[in-house]
């Protein structure tokens, strides 16, 4: 039977949102609760027309075109491109928006992979941008160009989990005409959406808190159905489109999104309370903690302060060597977001290719660890940690 009311609830759209009714001629048995895996490359195409058409490459392949109706509903966007992973997503999002010739304003906190994309690739195909300190905010006013067509930025920001106030960029893009371009992926809905405090575009990578597992990769793009369209031609194109596999993962991990995050939540706030506390431990970057020094801004714009958080060791690099050796829960592993809790060390991960002092000038030091907090036991987590940097 046809659903009688459009869900608004976030957990009952993670669940439900994007589902179309069944077919009228369609009974009971007939209809699984569980979206079938349409593991296809292709599909009979109507005669005399383009109308239709169907292909995963495309982004229309019936489990793509599921996880993207849902996910446009929990950001509360047009329409959403699901792509290959969170570069590709990033990527297909700002060529989409930018020409050679064209001018982007970014944060200058943004995760490095992002950082190599704009500062070395878009220089080859004659797009400048220029990186620009968030918190410095006349700076934004101050590098705009009559090329300048966007402003990118990431928040919360990935490794240092700083949040940027989206006020005063907001104000400048619209009384500018430019387009706001907002990498959510540490925040996911249910701690932040963007567009309700005025972006324009948000990416997320899906690898992360929208699967939730560590077991799909994958990309999003959120915006308005003409601009969405113009990342599709993009995707196509760079061929960054996801596999229907990984988009029926992704729909099952969307599932338990709210209930995961509340939980990853929780247990941060346990864990940096915790750490904050240790001597071993030199400085916790955490937003929910009075001591962070955007913990006003993000009270003011987050429902949640996130599962994740870093801390620098005050014995430095040797430090978390032996730390990370001694953990017995947590694991050392790239990546972030999923249900078990991972550590990383982004000197030689996202930010390899930066050298010790520059690393050292965006706040990631020697003995850095980032903590991707899982929704084990809090008091489990807590005690590995513990006997781990004694």
């Amino acid at each position: 039977m046809p659903r009688a009311t459009q869900p608004t609830g976030l957990s009952t759209l993670a669940l439900h949102g994007g589902v179309e009714p069944p077919h009228p001629s369609a009974t009971p048995g007939d209809v699984p609760i569980v979206t079938p895996i349409y593991q296809s490359v292709n599909y009979v195409q109507e005669f005399g027309t383009a109308e239709g058409l169907r292909y995963p490459r495309y982004g229309t392949g019936l489990n793509a075109e599921l996880v993207q109706r849902r996910l446009a509903l929990l950001e509360g966007a047009e329409a959403g491109l699901l792509l290959g992973s969170g570069m590709g997503a990033t990527a297909c999002a700002l060529l989409a928006l930018l020409r050679p010739g064209d001018h982007l304003l970014a944060s200058a906190w943004i995760y490095g992979g992002t950082h190599r994309l704009l500062t070395q690739e878009f220089a080859s195909v004659g797009i400048d941008v220029t990186l620009v300190d968030p918190t410095e905010t006349r700076d934004w006013r101050k590098r705009l160009r009559r090329e300048t067509r966007a402003i990118f930025l990431e928040s919360p920001v990935n490794p240092t989990c700083r949040v940027l106030d989206m006020r005063p960029v907001r104000l400048l893009t619209q009384e500018s005409g430019l387009a706001l371009v907002v990498d959510s992926t540490f925040a996911s809905p249910v701690n932040f959406r963007p567009l309700e405090h005025g972006a324009d575009v948000v990416i997320h990578s899906t690898t992360k808190y929208l699967n939730g597992h560590h077991d799909a990769l994958g990309g999003a793009v959120l915006g308005t159905a003409s601009y969405v369209e113009e990342v599709r031609q993009k995707m196509m194109t760079w061929g960054q489109a996801p596999d229907p596999f990984a988009c029926w993962l992704l729909e099952r991990g969307l599932k338990t999104l709210d209930v995961r995050v509340r939980r990853h939540n929780e247990n941060a706030m346990r864990v940096a309370t915790w750490a904050e506390d240790r001597k071993e431990i030199r400085r916790v970057h955490f937003p929910g903690l009075a001591s962070h020094p955007d913990h006003q801004v993000a009270a003011a714009q987050l429902d949640g302060f996130g599962g994740m958080l870093a801390i620098e060791l005050t014995g430095g690099g040797k430090s978390a060597d032996r730390m990370l050796r001694r953990l017995k829960i947590w694991q050392h592993a790239p990546s972030l977001g999923g249900v078990d809790s991972l550590v990383s060390e982004p000197r030689y991960t996202s930010h390899s290719h930066f050298s010790p002092d520059e690393r050292a000038q965006i706040g990631i030091p020697d003995g850095f660890l980032r903590l991707s907090v899982g929704i084990e036991d809090a008091d489990d987590l807590i005690a590995d940690l513990e006997q781990a940097v004694r």
